[in-house]
């Protein structure tokens, strides 16, 4: 399968290029952070030489580049099995007091770039009516919670994009999942103080999605929740 990853360079998106590069999968990643992004690159082609690795880096909160991005994956792969729309930005903050344009900011990163890079890859999907599409929302597209703001409005936002597309496109056999995830140890949580076991491996994420892409054809896991043992944080 070609699976096409954006934010792939660290966090879940890193973790889930990961799982399916274990199984041999081709992978078509992306990221803002070219060093990065290449940096992972080399350590998933050498800790899994049966899987094809390509990568190319594009700013998707962009339309242009998001388009961009989607092209060059269909001119590579010419086709799209799984799509992890992944790319995203955190800033917390509160309405009444975040720096002027936060907004803007995080519809751009976080629901912008899933839309134009998905409406770019969808022709060539529906015309072999297969694929699966999974849209990273959070568990604060859930519930509003303090100092989320901007994001928290943006992942609302993401969620509604993903539910209205699962809707779209159940007669043209694609599916499409949306990912709830609550707080997962990556670099982010890095100098926070935050005990590594008491919130979720980025691992955790990644076998749940790939898990759902191994069902028979009838079969759609539409949500995917998941939370630390110990609950939210």
């Amino acid at each position: 399968m070609n699976i096409i990853i954006t934010g792939a360079s660290k966090g879940f998106g890193k973790a889930i290029a990961e799982a399916f590069a274990a199984h041999g999968h081709g992978l078509y990643l992306c990221s803002r952070n070219e060093i990065d992004l290449y940096k992972t690159v080399e350590e998933l082609s050498s800790q899994f030489p049966g899987s094809t690795v390509r990568a190319k880096a594009f700013d998707l909160s962009i339309e242009e580049q998001a388009q961009a991005f989607g092209h060059w994956v269909l001119q590579e792969a010419g086709t799209v099995d799984v799509l992890v729309n992944n790319a995203g930005l955190f800033e917390p903050g509160s309405v009444h007091n975040e720096a002027a344009g936060t907004l803007e900011r995080m519809m751009a990163v976080n629901l912008y770039s899933a839309y134009h890079l998905t409406r770019t890859l969808l022709p060539s999907m529906m015309e072999r009516q297969s694929g699966h599409i999974f849209n990273m929302c959070s568990i604060a597209s859930l519930q509003a919670y303090s100092n989320g703001g901007a994001y928290g409005i943006s992942k609302f936002a993401l969620a509604g994009f993903s539910k209205n597309l699962r809707e779209e496109m159940k007669p043209h056999g694609i599916k499409v999942t949306t990912i709830y995830s609550g707080a997962a140890f990556t670099a982010s949580w890095s100098g926070s103080g935050i005990d590594p076991k008491r919130i979720m491996k980025a691992k955790d994420i990644a076998t749940m999605i790939y898990a759902a892409t191994q069902l028979s054809q009838q079969a759609c896991v539409e949500e995917i929740l998941l939370r630390p043992q110990l609950g939210d944080l």
